[in-house]
């Protein structure tokens, strides 16, 4: 994945299941955090976005499982935003354990943009999609957010 914002997470004992890796569902919660940390750093602050009156909404997300995480692993997990269209955008997720960089998941979600009160699909705003598109290269932060690097 081309240079991209970078989420760090330690894998947790209570995430993992009796095979001793991370559950399947987990991956899940890793691309949410992993996507608001990003949207943070793209928007300045999620709430920005609610201020406007615009929310996302998921409506697809996908995860094809390269390799195990384990409990005390730390994944880096890389956020690029591969698509804006009118009403929706994707981002992409790479999974690497941080130590080895082997490869543990790619996860691809859309999310389509909604009207906050309402909850009805609407445009992306041309500057929202400006900084979606741009991302947050080379911003680095971590699971409490106190490790926290510019992009270059």
């Amino acid at each position: 994945m081309e240079a991209a914002f970078t989420y760090f997470l330690k894998v947790r004992y209570c995430e993992c299941d009796a095979q001793e890796v991370v559950f399947n569902a987990r991956y899940g919660d890793y691309v949410d955090t992993a996507s608001t940390e990003f949207f943070r750093a793209v928007f300045g602050d999620y709430k920005k976005l609610l201020a406007r009156g615009l929310d996302c909404q998921l409506v697809k997300q996908t995860t094809q499982w390269k390799n195990p995480a384990r409990f005390d692993d730390v994944l880096a997990i890389s956020v690029l935003a591969t698509q804006v269209g009118n009403t929706s955008f994707t981002l992409n997720f790479h999974m690497v354990k941080h130590q080895t960089q082997t490869v543990v998941a790619e996860c691809e979600t859309v999310y389509v943009m909604v009207d906050a009160a309402e909850f009805t699909k609407t445009a992306v705003p041309g500057d929202v999609r400006d900084l979606l598109l741009a991302g947050a290269p080379g911003v680095v932060t971590d699971h409490a957010g106190v490790l926290v690097t510019a992009g270059a």
